[in-house]
């Protein structure tokens, strides 16, 4: 009985201890995003991994917002802004539903369009032009694993820049590192695995020049 008495001692003496403990104190959100945009590796369990986890948890409580209710376009704008950091013009659009898991590292240029159902994972940076268009499902990834199986939770980030007056069609997959330049097009469902130049239209897996794209401003 005293044996038993004292096992148990121990086990809330412990148990108080882990409670006293104090939660390690993680970077701030400017750090992490600098740290992002220098292409630093995430190795797991390191200040970046657990800040990368951090940063998605506040994103999936502000997307909440937008995608589990009505909200006109001005409470969408809103919502869109305090999850980036940016205000954004009357000019923005999107529909809802909207997903990402950082949000902090998106940069939003004027006249920016975003249909529904897009995945945004933009820690390594997402940069979108003035009066580009983003259609349905359109998924921008900017972090790689490591390709070693036995370190596959090292993560590397690559910005996507998108130029002005791009159209990216309904399912459309950009991979990270990607940049689009102006006034091109990418068709619905490719997968774009390297740079898009200007006033082209690319298309299919991988998405390659279909022809070129030159209008003139009017």
């Amino acid at each position: 009985m005293k044996s038993l008495f004292l096992i148990l001692l121990i086990f809330i003496s412990i148990t108080i201890t882990k409670s006293e403990e104090p939660e390690k104190e993680l970077m701030s959100d400017e750090e992490f995003i600098k740290l992002m945009n220098a292409q630093t590796t995430s190795i797991a369990g390191s200040d970046i991994a657990l800040k990368m986890h951090d940063m998605a948890q506040k994103a999936m409580k502000i997307t909440y917002f937008i995608n589990n209710k009505y909200n006109p376009p001005a409470d969408v704008r809103k919502w869109m802004s305090i999850l980036i950091g940016q205000e954004l013009d009357e000019g923005f659009g999107l529909f809802p539903p909207f997903y990402t898991d950082c949000g902090r590292n998106i940069h939003i240029e004027k006249n920016v369009f975003i249909n529904s159902g897009c995945h945004f994972q933009d820690q390594g940076g997402i940069y979108i032009g003035e009066g580009t268009f983003i259609g349905h499902n359109v998924i921008l990834a900017t972090l790689n694993h490591d390709m070693n199986p036995y370190t596959r939770a090292n993560i590397y980030p690559k910005p996507i820049h998108i130029g002005k007056r791009v159209w990216i069609g309904s399912g459309a997959i950009v991979l990270p590192g990607v940049t689009i330049g102006d006034n091109s097009v990418i068709g619905a469902g490719s997968v774009v695995t390297k740079d898009v130049p200007e006033n082209c239209v690319y298309g299919g897996n991988p998405a390659k020049l279909i022809k070129k794209n030159d209008y003139v401003e009017q």
